[in-house]
């Protein structure tokens, strides 16, 4: 049977024949008839097209907007200034340690809060003072605590040899310093983090705050803890914040401890989607201003006098970094796989995009595009089988040399990245004003083999 000449089906006056296309629906996923339509291609970040900085720096490619980041800053500053007088967020620097990001972050008055002595000697190499720095973490060497606590580095003391540790170096060195516990402890709608610090609730962190007063070296500066990370309930928050005000007001009668500061760590979702969720992260994430009026609500139980009002400590990173973060990559190959859904081949894997492992992150055409969106994977060129960057959408074709960004990328991924095979990406800042600059060169063979040694029998 031939197939009818469309032009005399035209002329005939009836309608042209075109092919029904049939597309399996999956749960959990939207078909062509929700969301697949909406999406709009992303040909420019920040004003700066995206064909313009992969010319300029390479595809895949990071890229970080100042003013995303700025913007986010100022938003939870403000709001929890508004509702307390003495506010502080220190920068994690875990999250992401790229020295200008740490430095846009650091213009806009925040500390730094590390959890080792790279990220500390990171943080004074950038301009930091000491006594702007909060040190977490388990492990702080003696070498390291002998630099930081004499410069007025504030030590969140973790366990009891630790404790020990620095007990013994204060009295080495002769100085006195103001430390800090950290706590962990029970909230509703997040999951115990008992690894780190002493448990409020079985009454250790009372015996840590008994062990200082009895050794007579240390002074109790201030409380910290930290909940989790991705916490979706701004509750969570309000009951952490309640009990460290609880435990700070026993601290004040019970000893006439007055704390410098009480830090609620971190753990402020971003607007990413996590995996098996339903709702996308943007309408699923509390509001900052959620998290800040929450906050606020449980500080509120202090009883202090105003002049002794402690400064309220935030470590937020996720939330300030990820949504000014974006990953460019460029499409290599088209597959069709066994099942019939469309397999698509990146120039970027798990190995760079970390967080793809519990993200569904929103991925986006950086050029306009045509034909019926359908069931895609999103492959990395790893030679691995885990490497899957998205593993279930509904997306338009992409040709070979096409180009798609990754939103909300900011937080892990240039900290937690492997080298595997491959050369790590360049990362670039967009300025405020609109200029863009590499902020982290892309790897090379030297870089490879700089640390590398061959034994002379070879």
């Amino acid at each position: 049977m031939t197939s009818p000449d469309p032009s005399k089906s035209a002329a005939a006056g009836k309608p042209i024949y075109e092919r029904p296309t049939i597309i399996r629906h999956q749960m959990g996923m939207m078909n062509k008839f929700a969301r697949a339509q909406a999406i709009e291609p992303l040909t420019q970040i920040d004003g700066v097209s995206v064909d313009a900085l992969v010319e300029a720096y390479g595809s895949p490619l990071f890229v970080f907007s100042e003013r995303e980041i700025v913007l986010r800053y100022r938003e939870l500053h403000d709001f929890l200034a508004l509702r307390y007088p003495k506010v502080r967020l220190a920068w994690s620097y875990k999250t992401n340690y790229l020295d200008a990001v740490c430095r846009v972050f650091q213009r806009e008055g925040a500390h730094a809060e590390v959890v080792s002595e790279m990220e500390y000697d990171k943080a004074l190499r950038l301009g930091f003072r000491a006594d702007e720095i909060h040190f977490n973490g388990p492990d702080k060497s003696a070498a390291v605590l002998e630099r930081a606590l004499p410069a007025g580095t504030m030590i969140h003391i973790d366990h009891f040899d630790e404790l020990a540790l620095v007990e013994s170096i204060a009295r080495r060195l002769g100085i006195r310093p103001r430390v800090a516990i950290r706590i962990n402890l029970a909230v509703a709608g997040a999951p115990p983090w008992s690894r780190f610090g002493f448990n409020l609730e079985s009454g250790q962190a009372r015996d840590a705050v008994r062990r200082i007063l009895a050794g007579g070296v240390l002074e109790l500066g201030g409380l910290h803890a930290h909940i989790g990370t991705f916490i979706t309930d701004p509750a969570a928050y309000r009951e952490l914040a309640r009990k460290l005000a609880g435990f700070a007001n026993e601290l004040r009668s019970d000893h006439g401890i007055i704390l410098d500061f009480i830090d609620l760590g971190g753990g402020f979702a971003s607007h990413n989607t996590l995996k098996a969720t339903y709702l996308p992260g943007e309408q699923s994430t509390p509001s900052l201003a959620r998290y800040a009026e929450a906050i606020a609500e449980g500080i509120a139980e202090l009883r202090y006098q105003p002049g002794e009002m402690p400064t309220l400590v935030l470590e937020t990173g996720r939330a300030l970094i990820d949504d000014a973060g974006y990953l460019v990559a460029t499409t290599l190959a088209n597959k069709r796989l066994p099942d019939g859904r469309r397999a698509v081949v990146l120039d970027v894997g798990v190995n760079v995009l970390f967080t793809a492992f519990w993200y569904n992150h929103d991925v986006i055409p950086a050029q306009p595009f045509h034909g019926m969106p359908e069931p895609t994977v999103l492959y990395g060129p790893l030679c691995m089988n885990i490497d899957v960057v998205r593993d279930a959408l509904v997306f338009p074709p992409l040709e070979v040399g096409d180009r798609l960004v990754f939103k909300n990328v900011g937080a892990y991924n240039v900290t937690q990245w492997m080298q595997f095979i491959t050369y790590r990406p360049a990362v670039a800042m967009i300025g405020r004003d609109g200029r863009h600059a590499r902020i982290r060169r892309r790897e090379d063979l030297d870089a490879l083999l700089r640390y590398e040694e061959l034994p002379e029998w070879l």
